[in-house]
């Protein structure tokens, strides 16, 4: 929960005293019940910050099934956070605060949805098998040498 500074709680009196001021006005109430009333006021003032963040927080809805099939597409995976497509959702996780696991756990999405669009992912192997990436040391170094005697002939 989040602590209160001074300016914060001269700031939650001073509003505590105007709504008391106007219901006082418009309402008769007893002198006795007065100071309750301004705490009252004064306490719901201070917990509508943390009431708020508490229920954004759980405002987020989960994922239907043809929401998460509609999400992924060959060329892009579209953000549950913004609506907009993209090929990786890693860095757009990112700078809003998740992580794949936690975007999933947020939106209800299965463990193996995917991060990486497919076409993203085929295009980046395709590169690094060219660049002979991924095999055996023996097998890559050969492979590497017998370019090399091509390129010299």
């Amino acid at each position: 929960m989040l602590e209160e500074t001074p300016a914060q709680s001269a700031e939650f009196v001073e509003l505590a005293a105007e709504i008391v001021s106007a219901f006082v006005a418009n309402n008769p109430i007893p002198m006795s019940e007065l100071p309750a009333v301004i705490a009252s006021v004064h306490a719901a003032l201070c917990g509508l910050g943390s009431a708020a963040s508490q229920t954004a927080a759980e405002e987020v809805e989960k994922a239907t099934p043809s929401q998460v099939r509609k999400s992924i597409t060959p060329d892009a995976l579209i953000s549950f956070i913004d609506g907009k497509p993209y090929k990786t959702l890693k860095r757009h996780l990112s700078t809003h605060g998740l992580d794949p696991y936690s975007y999933r756990q947020r939106y209800g999405l299965p463990g193996d949805y995917p991060m990486v669009a497919a076409s993203y992912a085929a295009q980046r192997s395709e590169l690094a098998k060219s660049i002979g990436l991924g095999r055996p040391g023996a097998q890559a170094s050969s492979e590497r040498a017998a370019r090399g005697s091509l390129k010299t002939t």
